[in-house]
């Protein structure tokens, strides 16, 4: 097998040396701080998540991927092209046939070993992991970059950056609701301060009851979520209709969001993904949350 991938390894290579080059170079610096240079904009991009391959058609590349994982369900084009496996386990062989000359890897979702490997098959890798809106901005300008498609990329950027901005300022002063986001059913999480989830609440003027938690995506109990006694609870679920993880909580009259009926469903594809796409989920969580501030302890 690892003799095959050196073979695959070692024609791709052969190809990009002997291909005409614009001599164009572009570099980025990823989210491990590794400059990654190439010398022509890349034409065939393999995204290994599916946050990143709605990063790169936000930057304007979609058309030149050519490799996604599973699950990269937006845009719709993206399930139009060729998967090399899950996030967590790549079809490497698979992977190299397809020739790609830029590899967008996700820092904790990808295991390293894998993204060491294709490194050291000489395929360039570009790391990403967005930690916080900005970052979610500089990313897509930074793929923009090394795919050569700045006008549009950029400008989506800013379309981000801008919106983000604009519920920052109406929502600076908003009276503070205490808020418990579920992330996860069996077993129950939820998501720190850290977090770009918890950001959003932060944003809305919401308050993290698990907010100074250590890890950004902790377990919890029910008692621990009962204790709290949020005014709101928030969650996704198993698909981007499904209420089903609200009804837990329905259960405990007495819980200060269910007894003003404070149970929001969030579309999880609009949170859960560090895209361009949290701005509409922003908006979202911001409208809940106001939502929350009407409602009397009498509900």
């Amino acid at each position: 097998m690892l003799r095959r991938l050196q073979t695959l390894a070692a024609t791709l290579v052969v190809g990009l040396v002997t291909a005409p080059l614009v001599h164009a170079g572009v570099c980025a610096t990823d989210a491990t701080g590794r400059e990654v240079c190439l010398d022509q904009p890349a034409t065939r991009i393999a995204a290994l998540s599916p946050g990143a391959t709605e990063l790169v058609w936000a930057a304007g590349a979609g058309e030149q991927v050519v490799a996604v994982v599973s699950f990269s369900d937006y845009p719709p084009g993206a399930t139009e092209v060729t998967s090399v496996g899950s996030h967590t386990r790549l079809d490497l062989e698979k992977l190299l046939s397809l020739e790609p000359d830029l590899v967008i890897g996700w820092v904790t979702g990808n295991p390293p070993e894998q993204l060491e490997t294709l490194w050291e098959l000489g395929l360039p890798v570009f790391s990403i992991e967005p930690r916080n809106f900005e970052a979610v901005s500089t990313t897509i300008e930074q793929l923009a970059t090394l795919a050569g498609t700045e006008e549009a990329g950029f400008a989506e950027a800013e379309r981000f950056r801008q919106g983000i901005a604009e519920l920052t300022s109406e929502y600076r002063d908003a009276e503070p609701v205490s808020v418990f986001y579920q992330v996860w059913d069996e077993p129950l999480m939820t998501v720190n301060d850290d977090h770009l989830i918890g950001k959003m609440v932060t944003l809305c003027g919401g308050v993290n009851v698990f907010g100074d938690l250590d890890r950004l995506v902790p377990r919890i109990s029910a008692e621990a979520v009962i204790a709290a006694d949020p005014e709101a609870i928030l969650a996704g679920g198993m698909g981007e209709e499904n209420r089903q993880w609200l009804t837990r909580w329905e259960s405990f009259p007495g819980l200060t969001a269910s007894k003003r009926g404070n149970l929001f469903f969030i579309p999880p594809s609009l949170v859960q993904r560090p895209t361009p796409r949290m701005l509409e989920g922003s908006r979202l969580f911001c409208d809940k949350l106001d939502i929350a501030r009407t409602r009397s302890e009498d509900r």
